[in-house]
């Protein structure tokens, strides 16, 4: 036993261990060859944020100079991004992907961007068979309530959000806008839907952004405006400066936009303040609050009713969005920072290809630390099972291959005195294995030590004795079913038990799956299915270790059963003989010798 307890504890690390040595522990899946570590970096060497922005939509920039696109399925499908951990999988959503040009703008949702240590996040690609999983309505959050990107030419702008804010008129694209492509105002504006999710009521919080680029003309243009009656809500720009006007009152002007040069612009609402950013830096305020506007907004004009409009806007815009909730001025920063041409966010590292990664390895990746204990537990029981078993099946074999020796030698005696067999271990020729193991031998010396005690060879026994030495073979019968069946019941314990705690770290597994995902905002089958997978696996361990258990108990339990059978008939049948050879009360007791 000494010596088989390391060797299992061995083996056990072993089997575990064989599927991730096959494997790499890191890789996500093996359908995906490729990745790419993306570093982003908000602090002082990267971005340069103040503070933590918390959740981001980033924008990754793949060009020739940082990624090959080679192996990547159509419009960049099989894209597929992770968080530092290797196995969240985040949102994204492409807004551009052209192999041919060797350009690709994707957008993705960074559940946590923070500005005091970089993090690394994964793309993983080269899976042509997968299935697109771009969604811009789980990239941006649902406070957004437009975002356009202008991603398609000659057709009405998009919106990006669930709210389907989409634009009902067409304006001219702006190549080699900011972000991909633009729209050019000036001659046109673009009026926004009077929907219900855009209605601003009285009070409430709102965010307006977006990148412009101002033509050489002067004056005061409209950028964005909206009135309700004598309420009115007017973005704009004064040569070039940009300001914001509540109901008549406008705020200072801000530093004037070079000509030809892009520059993010947002404005936000709340708490009896309006706040003007250029750049991602505050550049006004204006006391007071939004009106109730339930009007259409326009972009790029003065909306309807004003006694003196102002001109059209009259320049390229970019990435225009609204909220429903003023944006903290760690996320307008990290958009101004992250999105224009010199954005120093994000970093890209050199593709790696895997080597391969069996199902095994990638589910035992994506174990939580709730079922490696279940796990654990588990193993400790197969362990402590298996040692059992294998420790009863050695002594049963030694008892039963013991027990047919000594039978063999009882058989060959059968004619003579019962004592005779005490001649074979007195001239030492009784075979050893079965002195130390044999139980028969031990009912056989019990009743030989009785017999001895009770001088039965020279005055033989009354039926009394002879059921006395029976009391103390059967009492022998009893301790041996006792030796046999001791730590049975930890087997019947691990039958029992090991599915049911299976099943527990099971439903915790899934329970924590949900969560996790409702948490995220992520309901797709590739943040759900590593989650399941490796908590179905708590139940397929328990019952990895109750069944093989139930076996080995089951025939243990008959190996048992044999053996006592087998001490009982020998009790029944030794007890016979005694009563044939010592018996002083049968009919015949007197004409029979007594053996010396």
């Amino acid at each position: 036993m000494a010596r088989l307890l390391p060797r299992l504890l061995l083996l056990l690390a072993a089997l575990v261990a064989l599927p991730a040595t096959a494997a790499d522990a890191d890789w996500w899946q093996a359908e995906w060859p490729y990745r790419k570590p993306i570093t982003l970096d908000a602090g002082p060497q990267g971005a340069g944020l103040a503070a933590d922005p918390g959740r981001t939509p980033v924008l990754l920039r793949l060009h020739t100079g940082n990624f090959a696109f080679d192996g990547v399925g159509e419009g960049g499908k099989d894209l597929r991004f992770l968080s530092a951990d290797g196995r969240t999988v985040l949102n994204h959503q492409v807004e551009q992907f052209d192999p041919k040009l060797g350009m690709a703008l994707v957008w993705v949702d960074v559940p946590a961007l923070a500005a005091g240590a970089p993090q690394t996040i994964w793309m993983y690609y080269g899976n042509k068979n997968a299935p697109a999983s771009s969604n811009g309505q789980q990239v941006f959050d649902p406070d957004y309530t437009l975002v356009y990107h202008f991603a398609d030419a000659n057709a009405p702008a998009r919106d990006t959000t669930a709210y389907g804010n989409s634009a009902g008129a067409v304006v001219p694209a702006a190549e080699g806008a900011v972000i991909g492509r633009g729209a050019q105002l000036g001659a046109a504006a673009l009026p926004l839907p009077a929907s219900a999710s855009l209605a601003q009521a009285a009070g409430a919080p709102f965010t307006f952004s977006s990148w412009i680029k101002p033509a050489a003309a002067t004056g005061a243009q409209a950028i964005y405006s909206r009135r309700e009656g004598e309420g009115e809500l007017l973005i704009g720009i004064a040569d070039r400066a940009p300001f914001v006007q509540l109901n008549g009152q406008r705020s200072t002007l801000g530093q004037p936009i070079p000509e030809g040069q892009w520059a993010h612009l947002a404005v936000t609402a709340a708490e009896g303040t309006l706040r003007l950013y250029l750049n991602g830096r505050e550049v006004a305020q204006l006391a007071g609050s939004l009106p109730a506007l339930n009007s259409a907004p326009v972009i790029g004009a003065d909306a309807a009713g004003a006694a003196a409009p102002l001109a059209n806007f009259d320049g390229a815009i970019d990435e225009v969005r609204l909220s429903r909730v003023a944006r903290s001025p760690a996320l307008l920063q990290a958009d101004a920072a992250s999105q224009g041409g010199d954005a120093r966010l994000a970093s890209y590292g050199a593709d790696e290809q895997t080597t391969g990664q069996s199902h095994f390895g990638f589910i035992l990746k994506a174990m939580p630390v709730d079922a490696w204990v279940v796990v654990f537990l588990l193993g400790l029981m197969l362990l402590l099972s298996w040692t059992i078993m294998i420790a009863k099946s050695r002594y049963f074999g030694t008892v039963a291959t013991a027990n047919d020796a000594f039978t063999v030698q009882y058989r060959k005696v059968a004619g003579a005195p019962v004592a005779s067999l005490q001649e074979l271990e007195r001239t030492g020729t009784l075979p050893p294995r079965i002195r130390e193991h044999s139980s028969l031998w031990r009912l056989y010396r019990i009743a030989m030590e009785e017999m001895d005690g009770r001088g039965s060879h020279h005055h033989g026994l009354t039926a009394a004795a002879i059921t006395s030495i029976r009391a103390s073979m059967d009492a022998e019968v009893t301790r041996e079913s006792e030796r046999m069946s001791r730590r049975m019941n930890w087997l019947s314990t691990t039958i029992e038990g090991a599915p049911y705690i299976g099943l527990f770290g099971t439903v915790i597994g899934i329970m924590l799956v949900f969560v996790v995902a409702a948490m995220a905002g992520a309901v797709d089958i590739n943040s759900v299915a590593p989650g399941m997978a490796a908590a179905l696996l708590c139940t397929a361990a328990g019952l990895g270790v109750a069944i093989p258990a139930l076996f080995g108990y089951n025939w243990l339990a008959a190996r048992a059963d044999a053996i006592a059978a087998d001490m009982s008939v020998f009790v029944d049948e030794f007890t016979a003989r005694l009563a044939e050879e010592f018996d002083r009360s049968a009919p015949d007791a007197a004409a029979r010798p007594v053996t010396a």
